[in-house]
């Protein structure tokens, strides 16, 4: 279908935006469904110009947020959901009847990845590594959504980790413990958690072949889910499968969060395996 007056677009804000996998994976979803859609990657510095300029335009439908203005967006909206202010960051807005709302697909993304995966969430302890937006969105889904019983929080940047965890007592009660990340803390929780979610950059692409957790503190009770998308498999998750663990690799997050954003956007149903399809053939 091509692109004429009626075509509603969406596009990615973020700086920079030319790494992003994003408008290859939602155009791909558009054309599988034949909708009159388009999605582009904006290079975004001064972010308030930007949204002002998106709301004047007739056929915005709606944008994926990303660094560095996951947070600075969100005094330009019209609203922003419940889940999201607890988040204190976004990265979605969809235009509803002309106004522009936040809301924060890292979230659902991550939960949905973490269920799919079967997961043992409910009653149970989890970890999570790093204290950053990533983390926070996880960190409040799973409180709010995921019935965990303990959250134990081990962060690299220790002010950060302990106003995450102040935050998520304050606002949803859930039983946290910080710790500054080391192999002494880990050790301390690992033994009786049951999912442990990794959510710094340690063996992300370029630097890769590299993981805080030590091979044998992981046991085979443990689920690990490493956000971290490039590499596909990141050496946290091949030293994890080693030790006989369930494994959520971190394209499972950035797919369902997309795909989620793809839904409010269109109401309609992503196409999973598309989109599936388009992130895999970057990392074969």
């Amino acid at each position: 279908m091509g692109i004429d007056v009626h075509t509603q677009f969406c596009g990615v804000i973020g700086n920079p935006v030319e790494h992003s996998l994003s408008p290859a994976i939602h155009n791909a979803a558009f054309q599988k469904l034949g909708l009159n859609f388009v999605y582009l990657a904006w290079r975004v510095q001064a972010i308030g110009d930007a949204i002002r300029g998106l709301r004047a335009l007739g056929n915005f439908r709606g944008a994926s947020v990303t660094i560095p203005h996951k947070v600075a967006a969100m005094p330009f909206l019209d609203e922003v959901d419940a889940m999201a202010r607890h988040i204190g960051a976004i990265n979605t807005i969809i235009v509803e009847e002309g106004r522009l709302i936040g809301s924060n697909t890292d979230a659902t993304g991550a939960l949905r990845a973490l269920k799919e995966g079967k997961a043992p969430l409910n009653g149970e302890s989890v970890v999570m590594l790093g204290s950053g937006g990533a983390a926070r969105a996880i960190a409040f889904v799973l409180a709010a959504e995921a019935g965990i019983r303990r959250l134990h929080l081990l962060g690299i940047e220790e002010q950060e980790c302990r106003n995450l965890a102040a935050d998520l007592k304050t606002k949803t009660g859930l039983t946290v413990l910080n710790a500054h990340l080391d192999e002494a803390s880990l050790k301390t929780v690992l033994s009786e958690a049951r999912v442990l979610i990794h959510c710094t950059p340690v063996g992300m692409a370029p630097k890769v072949g590299i993981s805080c957790v030590p091979v044998h503190l992981l046991h085979p009770d443990l689920t690990v889910m490493d956000i971290v998308y490039n590499p596909r498999e990141t050496q946290l998750l091949a030293d994890a499968k080693a030790a006989g663990c369930a494994t959520i690799p971190g394209l499972e997050m950035f797919l369902f969060q997309a795909a989620a954003q793809f839904e409010r956007w269109t109401g309609r149903s992503a196409p999973l395996n598309v989109m599936r399809e388009v992130l895999e053939s970057r990392f074969s």
